[in-house]
């Protein structure tokens, strides 16, 4: 029930300016969602929903990341400051948005592929440690698949 309720109130903040808890309830009950003002308050605290500007200049509520998993927060840098790569031997060499590779390698550690040994970082270059040649091409096809989503 929790989780269908969810998804219909990231449906409804997604579609609508909604304002105001109870404004979110009473489209909840319209649903057919048997909800109390409790239930919306830790339902918005669950999905950490925001409040953010509305076109008409009032606040509404927003869900402003679903992707947001620790991996997701993770993929997330590595799309926002991946530059290119290339790779000599077991080395792959990332290039980065300047000054992001040392988020960009961070975010490389924490996602644990098993390929990687570790992660050198400097302003916008990253050598990355890999155990094999066959496997650094692996790990290419593997960013190459993060990067596209």
């Amino acid at each position: 029930m929790k989780q269908s309720r969810h998804q219909k109130i990231a449906e409804l903040v997604s579609g609508m300016e909604i304002e105001t808890q109870e404004e979110l309830a009473a489209l909840l009950k319209e649903a057919g969602f048997s909800v109390t003002q409790a239930t919306v308050s830790r339902d918005i605290r669950q999905m950490q929903l925001s409040k953010v500007p509305s076109e008409n200049g009032k606040q509404k509520y927003a869900l402003l990341r679903q992707e947001e998993t620790p991996s997701g927060k993770y993929i997330r840098v590595l799309r926002e400051g991946f530059v290119s790569m290339d790779m000599a031997q077991n080395i792959l060499v990332m290039r980065t948005v300047s000054g992001m590779a040392m988020a960009v390698a961070t975010a490389i550690d924490a996602l644990k592929l098993r390929e990687v040994v570790g992660c050198i970082a400097g302003d916008d270059t990253i050598m990355i440690a890999v155990r094999s040649v066959e496997e650094t091409r692996s790990l290419m096809a593997k960013f190459r698949e993060l990067l596209r989503g």
